[in-house]
């Protein structure tokens, strides 16, 4: 779907780092520790599988120490390399600290398709490469956590976890080595949906936060705004579905990877994900506008454009001929810097994949919370809750003489579960860290959009860490 790779997603972070870093009052040698990645680790391990070695290739790069533990997803994938390791490393570590998470970044990868392999062949490629990663201290709780990237989920997360307390059995943390994994194994509620849930809050961090929208002719209410997406993978899915359930957004197109949907009057997300589990695609969907060419989708009229799965599927070759009034960027680097450049020439506001995405590492940094005290959230005070709020209602009945209607009775008196705590922290902290990056952008000389505002958030973040620390 990508028209062209104009540039290595590491080389776009580093391009945009230079143009944010000039912004910023910092000597050139903290600048530079900062943008350098620490330490990449090539790690080549064989399995015996299928009655021969095989042999794999992994990486875990660390960008930044400047807090601990170091954070970061570990991607499956045939095509992945060094470069683009490193690149999400540093978006790792720029993502935190734009959050206000007390992480640093990191990222890992294995050269794998995982269609080649059985399930239980995969689980013992995953834990081989966990032990591999133990080995040389580039996993545990307190020193680098890996999470679910493209081609992993909570499964192999399952795996890493058991395979690292299996090598680790008096480490009373032990389960807080990795995050995204099933509520089984210490995972937290949310998790899954926490990226697409991030999309949400952002979009709405916008209208709530950006003012003047009469311009870009996204006046008024989020409801009732059209909406493409592009990529309906958990990320896609999740924010389309809160956007048009939730938020009354109207969901026009969808793009996969055997083409593109359309629909004026709006997609039932949920019919066509099941169409899409079902059948492997979107085609076929009843009622909508199929088309073969789905990049082509990229550049039909629409309100919002969320890029929400491949690197570079906007270039310099089709910048020009995007039609949507705000970009989100719910993938990592889906713009490319060139993109980037005609995009902000012709005034449309880009939502930066480094603060849009960030829902998953701020949820992932609740459940190493949870793992670390050993306990669900929110258990110690829902009782206590949910009889203070029984007494307020109680109270307003006697006052009132009205009978409070059982449905709402029961929705108010319900004391927060651990999904509802969740949400409430990812979206306070998706909300306030908008408002420091709006800040920037609208009171800082020479910063031109919000993804510059971001970046110089970010690094600023990290060198005031560094400088406390001496360097």
């Amino acid at each position: 779907m990508p028209q062209k790779m104009e540039h290595s997603i590491l080389a776009t972070v580093d391009k945009i780092f230079d143009d944010a870093s000039s912004l910023c009052h910092l000597e050139d040698g903290l600048k530079e520790r900062i943008k350098a990645c620490n330490l990449t680790l090539t790690i080549r391990f064989g399995v015996r599988l299928r009655g021969k070695v095989i042999s794999f290739n992994g990486w875990r790069s660390v960008h930044s120490e400047h807090q601990h533990p170091a954070k970061g997803g570990i991607r499956y994938a045939p095509n992945v390399d060094q470069d683009e390791v490193e690149g999400l490393a540093a978006l790792m570590t720029y993502k935190c600290a734009l959050m206000g998470i007390p992480f640093s970044g990191s990222k890992g990868a294995l050269q794998i398709d995982r269609t080649e392999w059985e399930p239980h062949e995969l689980e013992r490629i995953t834990r081989r490469f966990t032990q591999e990663l133990a080995k040389r201290n580039l996993i545990g709780p307190s020193q680098n956590v890996p999470a679910p990237d493209m081609g992993t989920s909570e499964t192999e997360m399952a795996w890493i976890a058991d395979e690292y307390q299996r090598l680790n059995r008096l480490d009373i943390n032990a389960a807080a080595c990795v995050t995204g994994k099933p509520l089984t194994h210490g995972g937290i509620e949310g998790r899954v949906e926490a990226t697409g849930r991030g999309t949400q809050y952002a979009v709405q961090a916008f209208f709530r936060s950006w003012q003047d929208r009469g311009p870009l002719g996204l006046e008024g209410p989020l409801k009732g705004k059209s909406v493409i997406i592009q990529g309906l993978g958990n990320v896609g899915y999740h924010a389309a579905k809160f956007l048009s359930e939730e938020d009354g957004c109207i969901i026009t197109g969808v793009i996969e990877r055997d083409g593109s949907l359309y629909c004026a009057e709006g997609l039932d997300i949920e019919k066509l994900y099941q169409h899409m589990k079902k059948n492997g695609g979107v085609k076929d969907f009843p009622g909508t506008t199929f088309n073969a060419d789905g990049a082509k989708l990229l550049e039909a009229p629409c309100d919002i454009l969320i890029p929400a799965a491949l690197e570079n599927v906007i270039t310099s070759a089709n910048a020009a001929d995007i039609q949507a009034k705000l970009i989100v960027e719910a993938a990592n680097g889906p713009i490319s810097h060139e993109g980037n450049e005609i995009l902000r020439a012709r005034g449309i506001p880009i939502l930066p994949d480094i603060y849009v995405n960030s829902g998953g590492v701020t949820v992932s940094y609740f459940e190493w919370i949870k793992n670390l005290g050993h306990m669900q959230l929110g258990l110690l005070d829902h009782q206590r809750q949910e009889n203070q709020n029984r007494r307020i209602a109680e109270m307003l009945e006697s006052m009132t003489g009205a009978k409070i209607p059982q449905d709402q009775w029961d929705s108010f008196v319900r004391g927060s579960d651990e999904i509802d705590l969740v949400r409430s922290g990812l979206g306070e902290m998706m909300r306030k860290a908008f408002e420091r990056m709006l800040a920037i952008y609208q009171t800082r000389d020479g910063v031109p959009d919000l993804r510059t505002a971001a970046y110089i958030l970010a690094i600023e973040t990290v060198a005031k860490s560094y400088q406390v620390s001496g360097i």
